[in-house]
């Protein structure tokens, strides 16, 4: 029985994974579940799990929690940010699912690390703000980072403990988002246009991402920290598709692929399964009907973001931290309607131009670089006018 504590429960990552629990109860337990805002999905989550202690962003909806539990239900309530660390250092937890998005993850996965605790991580902001952190982090505790995306799962899968002088590269593949053959002016692009995906169900800011391929970007950086990669030797290709969800490159010239249909209780089965895997996850592809696989090069022209966020990584320091919290403040904004879908990346290649990247060696640095990106991609955002 492995016990489990999920940040972002009520989101998409989580109420998938609590699908995977739902359906191999006698090896899974839930101790510990975070949410925001979404307390009456919550509330489903607590009747259906019974975690020891949950958490929700604020402390009204907390009180709204506690007063709609049904009796005999002894689950303790905590909120804001006091509660995430609650449930990222629950005693009883052996593996914490991060699943929130954004930098709002980085501090309970650090905390779970420092009290030795898997991670399976679905939060790829965490390492591409504090990568060398985290992973020093990790290897002093011998914690086992176990990632969840399904482009790094399938980089996981193919490597499968193979020598590391084996590999010569990775291929992350993209779906290329809602945009990759349209002809729209993407100066017209509403938030509505680029929340429509055309393969995956996801939250907001990380279906933005998918549409300005920054989301890619973030992998690309990720894959750098999980794999210990040079990014010379992280290529991306366009896979319309879907069903192949990455490949690995071996130096004999030989290519591994992990194939499976659109659905993200695969990874998050196998990240907190591994080194077994379970059955009855979800259906192969049917290859007899599944028609043409294709692939094309990413258009960076179009979609700046993409090399923007290999720059970042190549330049390291807190380049890669200033980009994600420039990115988040701008997508937040073009969702409110407030900029261009095309002034998110000009609102986060300003950033990187007016702050220059410095070493990262603590938390502190992070939060710093942080904290400066966003205030001046607000200033940049207020000084845009259309």
């Amino acid at each position: 029985m492995k016990r489990l504590a999920i940040i972002g429960s009520t989101g998409s990552i989580g109420r998938q994974a609590l699908e995977v629990v739902a359906g191999h109860r006698d090896k899974y337990q839930v101790v510990a579940l975070a949410a925001g805002q979404n307390w009456t999905l919550l509330l489903e989550q607590i009747v259906a799990h019974r975690p020891q202690l949950v958490s929700v962003a604020t402390e009204q909806a907390a009180r709204r929690l506690g007063e709609s539990l049904p009796p005999g239900i002894k689950t303790e309530i905590y909120w804001g940010e006091e509660g995430l660390l609650a449930v990222a250092t629950c005693p009883e937890a052996q593996v914490v699912l991060t699943a929130v998005p954004g930098i709002l993850g980085l501090s309970p996965t650090l905390a779970a690390i420092n009290r030795g605790k898997d991670i399976a991580l679905a939060n790829k902001e965490t390492l591409v703000a504090a990568g060398s952190l985290v992973m020093e982090w990790a290897r002093r505790q011998g914690v086992a980072i176990l990632p969840v995306d399904s482009e790094h799962s399938a980089i996981w899968q193919c490597l499968d403990q193979k020598p590391a002088g084996s590999v010569a590269g990775i291929i992350l593949t993209a779906s290329g988002g809602p945009f990759r053959r349209s002809n729209i002016d993407l100066n017209l692009v509403t938030p509505e246009m680029a929340l429509n995906h055309p393969n995956w169900r996801m939250g907001k800011k990380v279906t933005v991402d998918s549409a300005t391929l920054f989301n890619k970007g973030l992998e690309v950086i990720e894959a750098h920290w999980l794999f210990g990669l040079d990014y010379q030797q992280i290529e991306v290709v366009i896979h319309p598709q879907s069903i192949i969800h990455s490949l690995v490159k071996f130096i004999d010239g030989s290519v591994l692929a992990q194939l499976g249909l659109p659905d993200m209780r695969v990874p998050i089965a196998y990240a907190l399964s591994y080194p077994e895997r379970l059955p009855g996850v979800s259906p192969p592809p049917d290859f007899y009907h599944l028609g043409n696989l294709t692939f094309e090069a990413p258009d960076r022209v179009r979609f700046p973001m993409l090399d923007l966020a290999y720059r970042a990584g190549r330049e390291g320091g807190s380049c890669p931290t200033l980009l994600n919290a420039a990115n988040e403040v701008a997508v937040e904004q073009f969702l409110a309607g407030r900029i261009r879908f095309t002034d998110i990346f000009r609102v986060a290649s300003q950033v990187l131009e007016r702050i220059p990247s410095q070493p990262v060696s603590s938390l502190e640095d992070v939060l710093l670089a942080d904290d400066q990106a966003r205030k001046k991609a607000g200033e940049l955002i207020s000084s845009i006018k259309h």
